[in-house]
């Protein structure tokens, strides 16, 4: 599937979150739970919060990348089954490790990728990006000489 980059960066980090909320000292914190794990998010270290995005990267984005593609209408989200994710999780496991390390392997990754597209932003239409109120924008010269 072709996301842009924005779409999986809001994928990535909205699973990096819901991993982050799972943690012992985010889930003992008081108060609203959203509030706890972007406090926690807000918290981090770049280097912590580069290691969280680079370890779920690499597990995510390979399944992101080799889904389906889908038609998504602008004004909703591509959306994929469990079975559909988990054939794509299953071709890329390959065999790693035993059977029973390879199904679990399986589930937490399926689950993983499924938390991702569950982040991903409303597609928008390419089109209907610039509207006619953006008439103000600076007009590009035909020629470059003027430019000097």
């Amino acid at each position: 599937m072709r996301f842009t980059e924005h779409e999986l960066t809001s994928a990535l980090h909205g699973a990096a979150k819901r991993v982050l909320a799972a943690e012992r000292s985010v889930r003992r914190r008081k108060g609203d739970r959203d509030a706890a794990v972007e406090a926690a998010w807000a918290e981090l270290d770049r280097f912590r919060r580069f290691q969280l995005l680079d370890a779920l990267g690499s597990q995510i984005l390979p399944v992101l990348v080799a889904l389906p593609d889908i038609e998504v209408a602008p004004g909703t989200r591509a959306s994929y089954t469990p079975a559909e994710v988990e054939a794509v999780v299953t071709e890329l496991v390959a065999d790693e490790g035993g059977r029973l390390r390879r199904a679990a392997l399986i589930k937490a990754r399926t689950s993983l990728v499924i938390t991702a597209l569950e982040h991903l932003p409303v597609r928008r239409d390419p089109d209907a990006l610039l509207s006619p109120e953006d008439d103000d924008l600076p007009a590009v010269p035909d020629d470059p000489s003027g430019l000097l």
